[in-house]
């Protein structure tokens, strides 16, 4: 759960366009999106998709926009606009921060040790019932991934975020008793194959003249332009 790094992210500033400059950016290899907050006007810019897969994939929840010749900007994914089949990014939205501010984000949760829990080796299912949390902390404080230990489980046990300690300087926000961040439940008792071939046998011997006798009766009776950008684009 280590603390994020902020990653440099060079984007080009330019005017809201229309769905046709959109689609030509994008051709471009260039991915449109909109930088707004902190009580300052909303700034439109590309960035090369490349590199914003790259600044993405980093670890870390801060990036560190370049803006042309006018300085940098620190600032936090808000939204990513994706492609339903390729999944490639089409628009984003960036969250201007202020370093010294906590600010309020989405964490993933990841679950640890769960080959060690001894509720797993007794034959029980480990569920992993909340995959995404609420924090508050300063931006370079935001872990990148809540990693969760659940080797100390056992069968039928339940682990709630009132279990989790959270990472220095970082505040959970869910209610800690009703978030509930993984379960284990009991093997399911399998029956003896035996009993069930001696009650079938007894069923079909019990009920075989009267199913003949139905028999002999029944024979008797006869399946984007554009990707939400501001500005009117």
């Amino acid at each position: 759960m280590a603390k994020t790094q902020s990653t440099k992210l060079a984007v080009a500033t330019r005017q809201p366009a229309h769905s046709r400059e959109i689609r030509r950016l994008r051709r471009a290899g260039r991915v449109p999106g909109v930088l707004y907050g902190r009580g300052q006007d909303p700034v439109s810019f590309d960035v090369d998709a490349r590199e914003l897969r790259h600044a993405l994939a980093a670890s870390g929840a801060v990036l560190d926009l370049q803006l042309d010749d006018s300085g940098s900007e620190s600032a936090v994914l808000k939204d990513a606009q994706r492609h339903p089949v390729r999944g490639d990014v089409l628009h984003i939205d960036l969250l201007r921060v202020d370093l010294n501010q906590t600010i309020q984000a989405v964490v993933t949760v990841e679950l640890t040790g769960s080959e060690d829990a001894p509720g797993v080796k007794e034959g029980g299912v480990l569920t992993h019932e909340t995959r995404e949390l609420n924090v508050e902390a300063l931006p370079a404080d935001i872990p990148d991934v809540l990693q969760v230990d659940v080797s100390g489980m056992e069968v039928a046990a339940t682990l709630t975020l009132g279990e989790i300690t959270a990472p220095q300087g970082v505040t959970l926000l869910d209610d800690p008793e009703a978030t509930i961040i993984a379960s284990i439940t009991a093997p399911t008792a399998v029956e003896e194959p035996g009993d069930e071939v001696e009650t079938e046998t007894e069923v079909v011997g019990e009920g075989a003249g009267e199913a003949e006798g139905s028999a002999e009766d029944a024979d008797a009776g006869d399946v984007p332009a554009d990707a939400g950008d501001t500005g009117g684009e």
